[in-house]
């Protein structure tokens, strides 16, 4: 089940983004995160605002999967009002749950709440093991982005 997240999914969420770093091995044996994470977790999303979607095997289940969208409101120009663009971020599931649709939800979500808004565009940045995932559900390299790095 694909829902948009609350609130109260906030320790499920830090324990989904603790397993995703245990699992690309940025932090070794970080799986089961402590409270202190799960409170910089809470302390980063107030200070951040996100629009959570959230994946649970079954209604009112562990969550499985999630990701994150940044909602950025461009200055209006003359004659047109203010535009929207979303900023898709931190998409995850849990491997013993992928290649079962669970993905796919929850970018179809993604893309009927960023639809509702009236938004331009979603952009990512993919990992290259999820480029083709994108380019399969309708993204494409963007080149009128730059980018600075530091």
């Amino acid at each position: 089940m694909i829902r948009e997240g609350t609130p109260q999914d906030v320790p499920a969420l830090a324990r989904l983004r603790a397993a995703w770093t245990a699992e690309a091995s940025i932090e070794p044996g970080c799986a089961e995160p402590a409270e202190e994470f799960i409170e910089a977790f809470r302390t980063w999303l107030a200070a951040n605002p996100r629009t959570f979607f959230v994946a649970e095997a079954d209604a009112g289940d562990a969550l499985i999967g999630m990701l994150n969208l940044s909602i950025f409101e461009r200055m209006p120009k003359p004659g047109r009002p203010a535009s929207v663009w979303v900023y898709l971020a931190n998409a995850y599931v849990l491997q013993a749950h992928r290649n079962a649709g669970v993905g796919s939800g929850l970018l179809a979500a993604a893309v009927g709440y960023s639809r509702s808004l009236g938004a331009a565009r979603i952009v990512t940045s993919p990992s290259p093991a999820s480029k083709d995932f994108y380019a399969r559900h309708g993204f494409e390299p963007a080149e009128e982005l730059a980018v600075y790095r530091f």
